[in-house]
């Protein structure tokens, strides 16, 4: 499958004197600027016209396209004044998690391209390495942009190079423990071009901003205030207990006024909190800190949604929205999907549970919506805990809660779940401690790609001991599978899918499956030498279904990739002439793999075709099709199964084609 898809490219950067002839004709200063070279030609006065420009070819590019909103509109100023300032990509920005980026992109050149967004071919919605060298770094996750521009920063110094390396990083990303322990390393890293730039788009950290934080920005950043600190440091040094107390001033006296103590604590030189939709504010603090060397932290507070009244008004709904008239906005809340999803299955048994069982203890990292906990929140707000970005202390925080006779429901995305492996082998695994882990997003998601794919959840859970991984068909067998799970004195993890199920009726209260129990849903009955079955995982058991019956092939529905049911898995190899499991996931490692391992260890030698996602990382696009491509939907199942056991098929269509006959 060629999972690499044509990325458009960037726009050449154009002669300087069209910039001119192109704004007379268009009549506004965004279609000039093909790259950040033509942004540094204006004149600061027209940046700001530039802004409202940016905002609003934002709001309808988004608007046609679907994807995120209110973070992009909140970073616009912020992009241009970067932009303007520095010298990029000669000078690197990293962005973290990366989906405020839209700004960046449309002026790195590839504004032609966003009608593609997120789409098959198209460009990502987030900071990607091969689609610009103004991509200095691809993220998807959160709290990376600290230790990588710090990277940067140490190679750049190695190198002999003066060029500056820029974190921008959110003040949620800031809760990841990973941010702390890069600036813990930062503040003693010397001689390093590093500025970080909190964008603080909640306002949690510090009050509102105005002309005094501004002029106190300006100070702290320029050449007066680092020549006088320089000074007083190089003066007081020989006098180490004068030089403490005129530390320990300093910090006190801009803590009046700015909240830096704990980044100057790491080392840094703390400046703002400024107004980061004020180009006037942003490009002299910006310009100052161009002089600096050593580890520089600016706070800047902006606004979600900013200049759109309606993801001002709310700016979650607004976060990563479908298409939508941008002149009305999102009218009433979006058409409930005639099927449940597998998020609302998952939400709905939480209540449930949580009525049954007192111990239930429901744990997110910062996912309350898209795991669907609100309901959960709502109805039991002294049992849910929002932990922020920090998916290792999720894990270890429900192990802790497993300790003391509580029972942790962790909802967590596949994708997300891997930042905690440390912590779901050592802190749950190993002490066999009752956790349950509710991955959501299990398999291909969609438009976010491969930064959020849940491609590997089998594979690195199944080699853990003490794991129970449960695969759900369908919605009932869902809920089923977390009772199952909630009950089991040990860890086990349900994976579901993003969006709706077949529609399965749910079967009222809070039955258990079988664990370790898979159920044989289709029998073939071909003869003896062209007896196939299929052994699926998951949900990709319906288009096997649809292929067996092309071919008249067994399908099990195996249900558990840990603990495997061997014994329908050795009387399938004992009365059929081939095996074939499928699972969306690589496949590597995964349920094929288990169930050859055991084949193996039960001395059973039979052909077996294991079929899931390639070892690539796939791209962006719609769900459905990239399945197809993967040729994991019935007709390509159907195929795989023909080209590899196409010597049994002809027997078994002429079997059926004399029965046909003879009736």
């Amino acid at each position: 499958m060629n999972t690499t898809p044509s990325i458009p490219i960037m726009a050449p950067m154009q002669n300087p004197s069209s910039v001119a002839t192109r704004s007379s004709s268009t009549g506004g200063l965004l279609p000039t600027i093909e790259s950040p070279a033509d942004l540094r030609r204006l004149d600061r006065f027209q940046l700001r016209s530039l802004a409202d420009e940016l905002r609003e070819y934002l709001i309808h590019s988004v608007a046609s396209t679907g994807g995120h909103l209110s973070s992009n509109l909140g970073t616009v100023e912020l992009t241009i004044a970067l932009h303007y300032v520095f010298n990029t990509p000669e000078d690197r920005i990293v962005w973290d998690v990366g989906h405020q980026t839209y700004a960046h992109k449309i002026l790195t050149g590839r504004r032609d391209a966003m009608p593609t967004l997120r789409q098959a071919g198209g460009i990502s919605g987030f900071p990607r390495r091969a689609e610009s060298p103004y991509d200095a770094f691809g993220v998807g996750h959160s709290s990376t942009s600290i230790s990588a521009a710090l990277g940067m920063a140490v190679g750049a110094r190695n190198r002999g190079e003066t060029r500056h390396s820029i974190a921008v990083i959110g003040d949620g990303a800031m809760s990841g423990g990973m941010a702390f322990e890069a600036l813990n390393n930062a503040g003693v890293t010397e001689n390093v071009r590093l500025l970080v730039i909190l964008n603080d788009n909640d306002m949690s950290i510090s009050p509102a901003v105005g002309a005094l934080n501004r002029h106190l920005a300006r100070i702290l950043s320029g050449n007066f205030y680092r020549a006088a600190r320089s000074a007083g440091r190089q003066v007081l040094k020989h006098l180490p207990p004068v030089l403490e107390l005129a530390r320990k001033f300093e910090e006190h006296a801009k803590g009046m006024v700015a909240p830096g103590t704990l980044f100057e604590e790491f080392g840094f030189n703390y400046i703002g909190p400024i107004d980061g939709h004020d180009l006037e504010a942003l490009i002299p603090t910006l310009q100052n800190l161009c002089g600096t060397t050593g580890p520089q932290f600016l706070h800047v507070v902006t606004r979600k949604g900013q200049g759109y009244s309606h993801a001002e008004a709310d700016p979650i709904l607004y976060h990563g929205p479908g298409k939508f008239d941008p002149a009305v906005g999102i009218v009433g809340k979006p058409a409930a999907p005639a099927k449940l999803t597998y998020t609302q299955v998952f939400g709905d048994w939480l209540c449930d549970m949580a009525r049954a069982d007192a111990r239930l203890i429901g744990i997110t990292p910062a996912m309350r919506e898209g795991s669907g906990m609100v309901r959960f929140e709502r109805e039991f707000p002294n049992r849910y805990f929002d932990v922020g970005i920090a998916e290792q202390h999720a894990v270890t925080f429900a192990a802790g809660l497993a300790c003391e006779g509580m029972h942790p429901v962790v909802a967590i995305y596949s994708t997300f779940l891997q930042r905690a492996y440390d912590q779901l082998i050592h802190d749950v695994a190993l002490q066999n401690l009752p956790v349950l882990f509710a991955i959501d997003r299990g398999g291909l998601v969609g438009a976010d790609g491969a930064t959020h794919h849940g491609a590997f959840d089998l594979s690195f859970l199944r080699c853990i001991p003490n794991m129970v991984v449960m695969t759900p068909s369908d919605e009932n067998l869902c809920r089923r599978m977390l009772t199952a799970a909630f009950r089991h004195e040990g860890p086990a993890a349900v994976r579901y899918p993003r969006g709706a199920g077949i529609g399965a009726a749910l079967e009222p209260g809070l039955d258990p499956v079988e664990i370790g129990k898979g159920v044989l849903m289709r029998e073939s009955t071909a003869p003896t030498g062209g007896r196939i079955a299929i052994l699926a995982f998951g949900t990709l058991l319906h288009p096997a279904l649809r292929a067996a019956d092309a071919i008249d092939a067994s399908v099990a529905d195996m249900r558990f990739v840990k603990p495997l049911d061997r014994e329908l898995l050795l009387r399938l190899a004992d009365t059929h002439d081939a095996l074939v499991t499928i699972e969306e996931n690589v496949i590597q490692g995964g349920a094929g793999s288990a169930c050859a391992e055991e084949l193996d260890a039960a001395g059973r030698v039979v052909p077996l075709l294991r079929l899931g996602l390639p070892d690539v990382f796939i791209d962006h696009g719609d769900s459905a099709k990239l399945l197809a491509e993967a040729g994991l939907d019935a007709a390509g199942i159907e195929a795989s199964i023909q080209r590899r056991f196409g010597n049994l098929l002809p027997d078994l269509r002429r079997t059926r084609q004399a029965g046909g006959a003879a009736g």
